[in-house]
């Protein structure tokens, strides 16, 4: 069979391809999945890659011709970031925004000059990617050029990426490529006092991540299959969630995983609310939450929910032994949907700002603290659990109430619409974008399944 196009998502754990046709139709087609675990320690990603193929073919029926093969990635350790500002809550967040945005795992985070030991941490993190940023355009520049200096000293072989203050940029360059590092300049991520720009230092991190992966151990092969750009999976959902936002406005998506839960908010917020705002969002913002996931953090996740879960599930500690990423009997279903409830709560709650009130000499006052959620219209539920499991709105539907529940944090409204990935396609969905954004809107309209 000739097809469009098959779309692989390249897991630290498994690899899953999508096979899609009819992109230039008003309808296009999801024709199946093949997954197999993930084969770069194996030394070989494609691997992975030919076995999910044989397993797709066999759903299918048959064998498989396409024209386009692309891809995400996860693997060989993701796009692991560290992250260098002057102030914490100016630069150091808009790069951080940045870097979540473009699909990275931040693994440090430094505020001001860099010392020995912020140093020494930073090296041991052993980075694929380093972003310098620090400065108002025509600001300090003192804090950029001494991080430069160690930075050009340091044996860190990895792509440096500089957004800061632009009056340093030439010299922050000279100083790094002088000491033999590769160096991508790109625009000021906080330009000016309570001005974000993130989109362009995302666009960075993307296309330094796209040419360096494939020198990473295990997938060095995956240009032979791969002809277009393989984009962080995380910033993959990001564009789809962008995607979204063009039909239903305000968005939310929440990807579920194993081992972590990322939401993805694309959003003005209330602009009456924005005028007591401590500092500036983004239009879209993702947060990742380490520490829920359904099954390599379940028995942390079942420690955060504490006694009501021996009460809902006196076995709770049998079934945490037998949980797998694919329940297999009824009992087992239940419990990870109850575990994905939770997580998807509590990621939801601290991607969500807040209304504080402090007193000053004037009395009472208002201010708001992080992501106003307030004006999302749609919420839309990734990843394997939340794609496949019957469950899928019993674990989605508190988001109806949370606002009630918390009447000082900025939740989404009762009357939010609540939508599933029923085909686990927003991954995919956000690559092909990348080439085909038309093709990629019809596709997201087939996988988008509204739960009643």
């Amino acid at each position: 069979m000739h097809i469009d196009a098959i779309i692989a998502e390249i897991g630290s754990t498994t690899t899953l391809l999508s096979a899609v046709d009819g992109l230039n139709t008003r309808n296009p087609v999801f024709l199946g999945q093949g997954e197999h675990y993930t084969t770069v320690q194996e030394g070989d990603v494609t691997l992975g890659i030919e076995r999910a193929l044989k397993l797709l073919e066999q759903k299918v029926g048959e064998p498989l011709v396409w024209d386009t093969f692309l891809a995400t990635s996860s693997a060989a350790g993701g796009l692991r970031v560290t992250v260098h500002g002057l102030v914490y809550d100016m630069t150091v967040k808009a790069a951080r925004e940045a870097a979540l945005g473009a699909g990275a795992i931040i693994v440090h985070v430094t505020a001001g000059k860099l010392s020995e030991e912020d140093f020494e941490t930073t090296r041991s993190m052993k980075p694929n990617m380093v972003l310098i940023a620090g400065g108002v355009d025509h600001g300090e520049t003192d804090t950029v050029l001494h991080n430069a200096r160690l930075f050009a000293k340091s044996p860190l072989d990895c792509p440096y990426v500089y957004a800061g203050n632009t009056a340093a940029s030439d010299r922050v360059r000279k100083i790094l490529e002088e000491g033999g590092k590769r160096v991508t300049l790109t625009e000021n991520v906080y330009p000016k006092v309570d001005e974000l720009n993130v989109e362009p230092v995302r666009k960075v991190l993307q296309d330094l991540f796209s040419k360096h992966i494939i020198h990473a151990r295990g997938m060095e092969k995956i240009d032979e299959m791969v002809k277009y750009p393989i984009i962080p999976t995380p910033a993959a959902v990001m564009r789809t969630a962008q995607l979204l936002a063009r039909r239903f406005e305000d968005v939310l998506c929440v990807d579920i995983g194993g081992a972590t839960t990322d939401i993805d908010s694309v959003t003005q917020g209330n602009s009456e609310l924005a005028e007591y705002a401590s500092t500036p969002e983004p239009y879209a913002k993702r947060t990742v939450e380490g520490d829920l996931g359904v099954y390599v953090n379940a028995s942390h996740v079942a420690s955060l929910i504490g006694p009501e879960i021996e009460v809902t599930y006196p076995n709770f500690r049998d079934l945490l032994r037998q949980l797998t990423p694919y329940p297999q009997n009824p009992e087992m279903e239940t419990f990870a949907a109850y575990l994905a409830k939770y997580c998807f709560t509590t990621a939801l709650r601290r991607h969500a700002g807040r209304l504080k009130y402090y007193y000053g000499p004037l009395g009472r006052k208002k201010t708001l603290e992080g992501r106003d959620l307030t004006y999302v219209k749609a919420l839309f539920g990734t990843g394997g659990i939340l794609s496949r499991s019957r469950f899928a709105r019993q674990i989605l539907d508190p988001v109806r109430s949370l606002a009630k529940q918390y009447p000082n944090e900025l939740l989404p409204s009762a009357d939010v619409k609540v939508f599933r990935d029923q085909h686990y396609l927003f991954a995919p969905i956000g690559v092909l974008s990348t080439i085909d954004e038309e093709g990629a809107e019809r596709l997201l309209r087939t996988s988008i399944q509204e739960l009643e």
